[in-house]
Protein backbone atom coordinates (compact mmCIF):
# COMPACT_ATOMS: atom_id res chain seq x y z
CA UNK A 1 0.00 0.00 0.00
CA UNK A 2 1.24 3.59 -1.15
CA UNK A 3 2.25 5.85 1.86
CA UNK A 4 -0.24 9.15 0.71
CA UNK A 5 1.13 11.47 2.92
CA UNK A 6 5.20 10.29 2.28
CA UNK A 7 4.28 10.84 -1.44
CA UNK A 8 2.30 14.08 -1.29
CA UNK A 9 5.76 15.56 1.33
CA UNK A 10 7.83 14.12 -1.90
CA UNK A 11 5.87 15.78 -4.62
CA UNK A 12 5.67 19.16 -2.31
CA UNK A 13 9.51 18.83 -2.15
CA UNK A 14 10.65 18.05 -6.01
CA UNK A 15 8.33 21.54 -7.22
CA UNK A 16 10.51 23.89 -4.51
CA UNK A 17 13.21 23.24 -7.34
CA UNK A 18 10.43 25.49 -9.82
CA UNK A 19 8.18 27.64 -7.56
CA UNK A 20 8.09 28.56 -4.18
CA UNK A 21 5.20 27.76 -1.38
CA UNK A 22 2.24 30.12 -1.56
CA UNK A 23 1.75 32.09 1.50
CA UNK A 24 -0.92 31.48 4.76
CA UNK A 25 -1.88 34.52 5.57
CA UNK A 26 -3.77 35.76 8.62
CA UNK A 27 -7.00 37.91 7.08
CA UNK A 28 -7.72 40.40 9.97
CA UNK A 29 -10.78 41.66 8.41
CA UNK A 30 -12.32 37.96 8.25
CA UNK A 31 -11.00 37.10 11.49
CA UNK A 32 -12.60 40.28 13.20
CA UNK A 33 -15.98 39.75 11.11
CA UNK A 34 -16.50 36.03 12.48
CA UNK A 35 -14.34 35.78 15.46
CA UNK A 36 -12.30 33.30 14.52
CA UNK A 37 -8.61 33.09 13.69
CA UNK A 38 -9.26 32.86 9.08
CA UNK A 39 -6.33 32.10 7.48
CA UNK A 40 -6.35 32.35 3.51
CA UNK A 41 -4.01 29.73 1.66
CA UNK A 42 -3.41 31.86 -1.29
CA UNK A 43 -2.91 29.92 -4.47
CA UNK A 44 -3.94 32.72 -6.25
CA UNK A 45 -0.44 33.53 -5.76
CA UNK A 46 1.18 30.89 -7.56
CA UNK A 47 3.27 31.85 -10.84
CA UNK A 48 -0.17 30.52 -12.87
CA UNK A 49 -2.81 32.15 -10.27
CA UNK A 50 -3.91 29.03 -9.78
CA UNK A 51 -3.15 25.86 -7.60
CA UNK A 52 -3.41 23.55 -10.77
CA UNK A 53 0.43 23.68 -12.01
CA UNK A 54 0.67 21.61 -8.56
CA UNK A 55 -0.94 18.24 -10.17
CA UNK A 56 0.37 18.73 -13.98
CA UNK A 57 3.72 19.57 -12.15
CA UNK A 58 3.78 15.55 -10.12
CA UNK A 59 1.99 13.76 -13.02
CA UNK A 60 4.83 15.00 -15.76
CA UNK A 61 7.37 15.09 -13.37
CA UNK A 62 6.81 11.18 -13.20
CA UNK A 63 6.12 10.47 -17.06
CA UNK A 64 9.53 12.60 -17.74
CA UNK A 65 11.23 11.18 -15.43
CA UNK A 66 10.84 7.47 -16.45
CA UNK A 67 10.63 7.97 -20.11
CA UNK A 68 13.29 7.65 -22.46
CA UNK A 69 12.15 10.00 -24.44
CA UNK A 70 9.65 12.23 -23.13
CA UNK A 71 5.73 12.54 -25.57
CA UNK A 72 3.98 15.21 -26.32
CA UNK A 73 1.66 16.21 -23.28
CA UNK A 74 -1.99 16.65 -24.61
CA UNK A 75 -4.78 18.11 -22.01
CA UNK A 76 -8.46 19.96 -22.55
CA UNK A 77 -9.43 22.39 -20.52
CA UNK A 78 -10.21 26.18 -21.10
CA UNK A 79 -8.59 27.48 -17.98
CA UNK A 80 -6.24 27.08 -15.28
CA UNK A 81 -5.70 23.25 -15.66
CA UNK A 82 -4.15 24.65 -19.26
CA UNK A 83 -2.40 27.43 -17.99
CA UNK A 84 -0.64 24.95 -15.38
CA UNK A 85 0.20 22.36 -18.06
CA UNK A 86 1.42 25.00 -20.08
CA UNK A 87 3.90 26.49 -17.32
CA UNK A 88 5.04 22.79 -16.85
CA UNK A 89 5.79 22.00 -20.57
CA UNK A 90 8.26 24.97 -20.78
CA UNK A 91 10.05 24.09 -17.25
CA UNK A 92 10.21 20.33 -18.21
CA UNK A 93 11.58 21.53 -22.09
CA UNK A 94 8.96 19.04 -23.66
CA UNK A 95 6.33 19.17 -26.15
CA UNK A 96 2.34 20.23 -25.50
CA UNK A 97 -0.98 20.02 -27.16
CA UNK A 98 -3.52 21.97 -25.43
CA UNK A 99 -7.19 21.93 -26.63
CA UNK A 100 -9.48 24.65 -25.83
CA UNK A 101 -13.23 25.92 -27.00
CA UNK A 102 -13.22 27.48 -29.92
CA UNK A 103 -15.29 30.45 -26.96
CA UNK A 104 -12.65 30.72 -25.17
CA UNK A 105 -11.58 34.28 -23.54
CA UNK A 106 -8.55 35.71 -25.55
CA UNK A 107 -7.42 36.80 -22.45
CA UNK A 108 -7.14 32.91 -21.17
CA UNK A 109 -5.87 31.65 -24.51
CA UNK A 110 -2.92 34.70 -24.76
CA UNK A 111 -1.84 33.68 -20.88
CA UNK A 112 -1.92 29.99 -21.64
CA UNK A 113 0.52 30.46 -25.13
CA UNK A 114 2.51 33.22 -22.99
CA UNK A 115 3.24 30.03 -19.87
CA UNK A 116 3.82 27.71 -22.08
CA UNK A 117 5.81 29.79 -25.34
CA UNK A 118 7.18 27.24 -28.16
CA UNK A 119 6.72 24.53 -25.89
CA UNK A 120 2.93 24.11 -26.49
CA UNK A 121 0.38 24.62 -29.23
CA UNK A 122 -2.89 25.55 -28.79
CA UNK A 123 -5.74 23.84 -30.61
CA UNK A 124 -9.33 25.53 -30.82
CA UNK A 125 -11.72 23.40 -31.47
CA UNK A 126 -16.02 23.18 -30.51
CA UNK A 127 -18.34 25.11 -28.80
CA UNK A 128 -18.56 22.79 -25.78
CA UNK A 129 -15.70 21.54 -23.57
CA UNK A 130 -17.41 17.94 -24.58
CA UNK A 131 -16.27 18.33 -27.58
CA UNK A 132 -13.47 19.75 -27.07
CA UNK A 133 -12.49 16.98 -24.82
CA UNK A 134 -13.18 14.77 -27.52
CA UNK A 135 -11.21 16.23 -29.72
CA UNK A 136 -8.08 15.95 -27.54
CA UNK A 137 -8.48 12.32 -26.63
CA UNK A 138 -8.57 11.25 -30.18
CA UNK A 139 -5.56 13.51 -31.15
CA UNK A 140 -3.71 11.93 -28.35
CA UNK A 141 -4.58 8.80 -29.60
CA UNK A 142 -3.25 9.32 -33.20
CA UNK A 143 0.15 10.61 -32.18
CA UNK A 144 1.00 8.49 -29.39
CA UNK A 145 0.85 11.55 -26.31
CA UNK A 146 0.53 11.77 -22.75
CA UNK A 147 -3.25 12.82 -22.00
CA UNK A 148 -3.05 14.77 -18.25
CA UNK A 149 -6.49 14.50 -16.99
CA UNK A 150 -7.08 18.16 -14.86
CA UNK A 151 -8.36 16.01 -11.88
CA UNK A 152 -9.77 12.68 -12.08
CA UNK A 153 -6.03 11.27 -11.60
CA UNK A 154 -3.94 9.65 -9.15
CA UNK A 155 -0.94 11.74 -9.62
CA UNK A 156 -2.41 15.01 -10.01
CA UNK A 157 -4.31 14.38 -6.49
CA UNK A 158 -0.79 13.60 -5.38
CA UNK A 159 0.38 16.89 -6.54
CA UNK A 160 -2.65 19.00 -5.28
CA UNK A 161 -2.31 17.34 -1.45
CA UNK A 162 1.18 19.80 -1.57
CA UNK A 163 -1.18 22.78 -0.80
CA UNK A 164 -1.49 20.47 2.47
CA UNK A 165 1.72 19.56 3.14
CA UNK A 166 2.78 23.34 2.64
CA UNK A 167 -0.56 24.31 5.19
CA UNK A 168 1.05 21.99 7.85
CA UNK A 169 4.33 23.11 7.56
CA UNK A 170 3.16 26.88 7.54
CA UNK A 171 0.69 26.13 10.78
CA UNK A 172 2.69 23.96 12.33
CA UNK A 173 -0.05 21.29 12.20
CA UNK A 174 -3.65 20.67 11.13
CA UNK A 175 -5.72 23.85 11.76
CA UNK A 176 -9.81 23.38 13.21
CA UNK A 177 -10.98 23.50 9.84
CA UNK A 178 -10.09 23.61 6.52
CA UNK A 179 -12.98 24.78 4.10
CA UNK A 180 -12.02 24.40 0.12
CA UNK A 181 -13.90 24.74 -3.31
CA UNK A 182 -14.73 21.73 -5.44
CA UNK A 183 -14.75 21.10 -9.16
CA UNK A 184 -13.85 17.97 -10.38
CA UNK A 185 -12.50 17.10 -6.34
CA UNK A 186 -8.75 16.84 -7.02
CA UNK A 187 -7.94 19.90 -4.76
CA UNK A 188 -10.28 18.44 -2.03
CA UNK A 189 -9.20 14.61 -2.34
CA UNK A 190 -5.97 15.38 -1.81
CA UNK A 191 -6.01 17.39 1.24
CA UNK A 192 -8.30 15.60 2.49
CA UNK A 193 -6.39 12.45 1.88
CA UNK A 194 -2.96 14.04 3.52
CA UNK A 195 -5.14 15.60 6.46
CA UNK A 196 -7.57 12.92 7.64
CA UNK A 197 -9.14 12.56 10.40
CA UNK A 198 -6.62 15.55 12.01
CA UNK A 199 -9.10 18.07 10.75
CA UNK A 200 -12.63 18.99 9.94
CA UNK A 201 -13.74 20.00 6.38
CA UNK A 202 -15.82 22.37 4.75
CA UNK A 203 -16.03 21.89 0.89
CA UNK A 204 -17.79 24.27 -1.19
CA UNK A 205 -19.55 24.09 -4.55
CA UNK A 206 -21.18 26.72 -6.84
CA UNK A 207 -25.09 25.92 -6.99
CA UNK A 208 -24.60 25.75 -10.55
CA UNK A 209 -22.29 22.61 -10.16
CA UNK A 210 -22.57 20.88 -7.04
CA UNK A 211 -21.51 17.63 -8.52
CA UNK A 212 -20.24 16.36 -5.06
CA UNK A 213 -23.42 16.77 -3.36
CA UNK A 214 -25.07 15.00 -5.84
CA UNK A 215 -22.74 12.00 -5.58
CA UNK A 216 -23.15 12.06 -2.09
CA UNK A 217 -26.68 11.81 -2.45
CA UNK A 218 -26.36 9.11 -5.07
CA UNK A 219 -23.40 7.09 -3.79
CA UNK A 220 -21.51 7.07 -6.72
CA UNK A 221 -20.50 10.15 -9.61
CA UNK A 222 -23.46 11.23 -11.42
CA UNK A 223 -23.78 13.78 -14.45
CA UNK A 224 -25.31 16.88 -13.47
CA UNK A 225 -28.23 17.92 -16.38
CA UNK A 226 -27.12 21.58 -16.37
CA UNK A 227 -23.81 23.50 -15.53
CA UNK A 228 -23.52 27.10 -14.92
CA UNK A 229 -20.25 28.29 -15.95
CA UNK A 230 -20.06 31.58 -14.57
CA UNK A 231 -17.97 29.86 -11.54
CA UNK A 232 -15.78 28.40 -14.50
CA UNK A 233 -13.04 27.07 -12.22
CA UNK A 234 -15.34 24.71 -9.96
CA UNK A 235 -18.20 24.42 -12.98
CA UNK A 236 -18.12 20.16 -13.75
CA UNK A 237 -20.77 18.25 -14.44
CA UNK A 238 -19.68 14.82 -12.62
CA UNK A 239 -16.81 14.89 -10.62
CA UNK A 240 -14.19 12.21 -10.71
CA UNK A 241 -14.46 8.47 -10.19
CA UNK A 242 -11.16 8.69 -8.52
CA UNK A 243 -11.48 11.80 -6.60
CA UNK A 244 -14.73 10.71 -5.40
CA UNK A 245 -13.32 7.51 -3.77
CA UNK A 246 -11.58 9.89 -1.24
CA UNK A 247 -14.40 11.76 -0.63
CA UNK A 248 -17.22 9.54 -0.97
CA UNK A 249 -17.34 8.78 3.14
CA UNK A 250 -18.07 12.74 3.71
CA UNK A 251 -20.79 13.48 5.85
CA UNK A 252 -23.17 15.20 2.87
CA UNK A 253 -23.43 17.95 5.72
CA UNK A 254 -19.95 18.94 4.82
CA UNK A 255 -20.53 20.21 1.59
CA UNK A 256 -22.22 23.59 0.92
CA UNK A 257 -23.91 24.85 -1.72
CA UNK A 258 -22.83 28.64 -2.70
CA UNK A 259 -25.55 30.99 -4.51
CA UNK A 260 -22.95 32.38 -7.62
CA UNK A 261 -24.82 36.00 -7.25
CA UNK A 262 -24.00 35.74 -3.10
CA UNK A 263 -20.52 35.30 -4.52
CA UNK A 264 -19.92 38.05 -6.37
CA UNK A 265 -20.38 40.56 -3.13
CA UNK A 266 -17.27 38.23 -1.81
CA UNK A 267 -15.56 38.57 -4.77
CA UNK A 268 -16.42 42.64 -4.39
CA UNK A 269 -15.39 42.89 -0.82
CA UNK A 270 -12.43 41.08 -1.29
CA UNK A 271 -11.25 43.37 -3.66
CA UNK A 272 -12.38 46.66 -2.52
CA UNK A 273 -11.36 46.16 0.94
CA UNK A 274 -8.42 43.42 0.87
CA UNK A 275 -7.35 44.43 -3.07
CA UNK A 276 -7.26 40.60 -3.16
CA UNK A 277 -8.37 39.78 -6.96
CA UNK A 278 -9.92 36.15 -6.96
CA UNK A 279 -11.80 34.21 -9.49
CA UNK A 280 -15.46 32.90 -8.47
CA UNK A 281 -13.93 29.58 -8.08
CA UNK A 282 -11.35 30.87 -5.72
CA UNK A 283 -13.79 33.13 -3.56
CA UNK A 284 -16.07 29.85 -3.00
CA UNK A 285 -14.00 29.34 0.35
CA UNK A 286 -14.53 32.63 1.74
CA UNK A 287 -18.24 32.93 0.46
CA UNK A 288 -18.59 29.68 2.44
CA UNK A 289 -17.61 30.98 5.62
CA UNK A 290 -21.07 32.84 5.99
CA UNK A 291 -23.08 29.90 6.41
CA UNK A 292 -20.41 28.93 9.11
CA UNK A 293 -20.20 31.61 11.16
CA UNK A 294 -22.01 29.90 14.13
CA UNK A 295 -19.75 26.89 13.92
CA UNK A 296 -16.34 28.70 13.31
CA UNK A 297 -16.43 31.13 16.44
CA UNK A 298 -13.16 31.12 18.04
CA UNK A 299 -11.77 28.47 15.71
CA UNK A 300 -8.79 28.74 13.58
CA UNK A 301 -10.49 28.40 10.02
CA UNK A 302 -8.15 27.73 7.22
CA UNK A 303 -9.78 29.02 3.84
CA UNK A 304 -7.71 27.90 0.47
CA UNK A 305 -7.77 30.90 -2.12
CA UNK A 306 -7.26 28.62 -5.20
CA UNK A 307 -7.41 30.70 -7.77
CA UNK A 308 -7.30 34.46 -9.18
CA UNK A 309 -7.04 34.42 -13.07
CA UNK A 310 -10.30 36.76 -12.84
CA UNK A 311 -10.66 38.83 -16.45
CA UNK A 312 -11.87 42.33 -15.46
CA UNK A 313 -14.01 42.67 -18.59
CA UNK A 314 -16.08 40.64 -16.30
CA UNK A 315 -16.11 43.24 -13.68
CA UNK A 316 -19.71 44.75 -14.67
CA UNK A 317 -20.90 41.60 -14.84
CA UNK A 318 -20.15 40.41 -11.01
CA UNK A 319 -20.84 44.38 -9.68
CA UNK A 320 -24.69 43.55 -11.16
CA UNK A 321 -25.18 40.43 -9.64
CA UNK A 322 -23.86 41.13 -6.47
CA UNK A 323 -26.23 44.69 -6.60
CA UNK A 324 -29.23 42.46 -7.33
CA UNK A 325 -28.63 39.58 -4.81
CA UNK A 326 -27.70 42.50 -1.91
CA UNK A 327 -31.14 43.85 -3.12
CA UNK A 328 -29.93 47.14 -4.21
CA UNK A 329 -30.95 47.03 -7.51
CA UNK A 330 -33.79 46.02 -9.69
CA UNK A 331 -35.36 45.81 -12.74
CA UNK A 332 -38.98 46.82 -13.77
CA UNK A 333 -41.54 46.62 -16.84
CA UNK A 334 -43.52 49.41 -15.97
CA UNK A 335 -46.58 50.60 -17.89
CA UNK A 336 -46.07 54.69 -18.60
CA UNK A 337 -48.90 56.68 -20.01
CA UNK A 338 -48.75 58.23 -23.44
CA UNK A 339 -49.26 61.60 -22.24
CA UNK A 340 -47.35 64.50 -22.06
CA UNK A 341 -45.27 64.80 -18.54
CA UNK A 342 -46.14 61.20 -17.87
CA UNK A 343 -41.90 61.09 -17.02
CA UNK A 344 -41.64 63.77 -15.18
CA UNK A 345 -44.46 62.34 -12.62
CA UNK A 346 -42.47 59.05 -12.64
CA UNK A 347 -39.38 60.50 -11.69
CA UNK A 348 -40.90 62.67 -9.06
CA UNK A 349 -41.66 59.71 -7.59
CA UNK A 350 -37.94 58.31 -7.27
CA UNK A 351 -36.50 58.90 -3.93
CA UNK A 352 -33.13 60.58 -3.18
CA UNK A 353 -31.29 57.57 -2.98
CA UNK A 354 -32.56 56.06 -6.27
CA UNK A 355 -30.66 55.85 -9.31
CA UNK A 356 -31.95 55.43 -13.54
CA UNK A 357 -29.47 52.96 -14.20
CA UNK A 358 -30.91 51.58 -17.14
CA UNK A 359 -34.28 52.99 -19.20
CA UNK A 360 -35.89 51.44 -22.67
CA UNK A 361 -38.84 53.73 -23.65
CA UNK A 362 -40.56 52.18 -27.27
CA UNK A 363 -43.76 54.93 -27.73
CA UNK A 364 -47.12 52.96 -29.42
CA UNK A 365 -48.67 55.57 -31.64
CA UNK A 366 -51.55 53.51 -31.46
CA UNK A 367 -51.83 53.06 -27.96
CA UNK A 368 -52.63 55.09 -24.53
CA UNK A 369 -49.54 53.15 -22.73
CA UNK A 370 -46.07 52.25 -23.44
CA UNK A 371 -43.78 49.83 -22.24
CA UNK A 372 -40.58 50.88 -20.21
CA UNK A 373 -37.55 48.82 -19.35
CA UNK A 374 -36.33 50.45 -16.10
CA UNK A 375 -33.34 49.78 -13.93
CA UNK A 376 -32.96 51.47 -10.64
CA UNK A 377 -29.93 51.35 -8.46
CA UNK A 378 -30.22 52.75 -4.76
CA UNK A 379 -28.17 52.61 -1.64
CA UNK A 380 -30.45 50.49 0.65
CA UNK A 381 -32.94 47.48 -0.78
CA UNK A 382 -35.25 49.00 2.01
CA UNK A 383 -35.96 52.16 -0.66
CA UNK A 384 -37.53 50.04 -3.12
CA UNK A 385 -40.39 48.84 -0.48
CA UNK A 386 -41.28 52.98 -0.18
CA UNK A 387 -40.99 52.93 -4.03
CA UNK A 388 -43.37 50.11 -4.55
CA UNK A 389 -45.54 51.98 -2.70
CA UNK A 390 -45.54 55.40 -4.09
CA UNK A 391 -45.79 53.61 -7.68
CA UNK A 392 -49.01 52.02 -6.65
CA UNK A 393 -50.35 55.03 -5.07
CA UNK A 394 -49.66 57.24 -8.57
CA UNK A 395 -51.41 53.84 -10.04
CA UNK A 396 -48.15 53.27 -12.25
CA UNK A 397 -48.76 49.54 -13.39
CA UNK A 398 -45.78 47.77 -12.91
CA UNK A 399 -43.75 43.98 -13.01
CA UNK A 400 -40.76 43.21 -11.07
CA UNK A 401 -38.65 40.83 -13.13
CA UNK A 402 -35.30 41.26 -11.48
CA UNK A 403 -35.83 37.33 -10.32
CA UNK A 404 -37.20 36.21 -13.56
CA UNK A 405 -34.61 34.43 -15.38
CA UNK A 406 -36.21 34.26 -18.80
CA UNK A 407 -37.01 37.97 -18.99
CA UNK A 408 -33.92 38.81 -17.24
CA UNK A 409 -31.35 36.86 -19.61
CA UNK A 410 -33.36 38.26 -22.46
CA UNK A 411 -34.41 42.01 -21.49
CA UNK A 412 -30.80 42.63 -19.20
Amino acid sequence: MTDFPANARAAEQAMRTVFPPTPLQRNDHLSERYGAEILLKREDLSPVRSYKLRGAFNAMRKVVGGASAPPRFVCASAGNHAQGVAFMCRHFGVKGAIFMPVTTPQQKIGKTRKFGGDAIEIHLTGDYFDDTLTAAQGYCAEVGGHFLPPFDDADVIEGQASVAVEIEMQHGGAPDRIVMPVGGGGLSAGVRSYFGTRCAFTLAEPSGGACLAAALRAGAPVRLDHVANFADGAAVARIGDRTFARLADLDPGATLTIDEDRLCTTMLEMLNIEGIVLEPAGALAIDALKDLADEIRGKTIICVASGGNFDFERLPEVKERAQRYSGVKKYFILRMPQRPGALKDFLQILGPEDDIARFEYLKKSARNFGSVLIGIETSHADNFIALERALNAAGFDHRDITDDPVLAEFLI
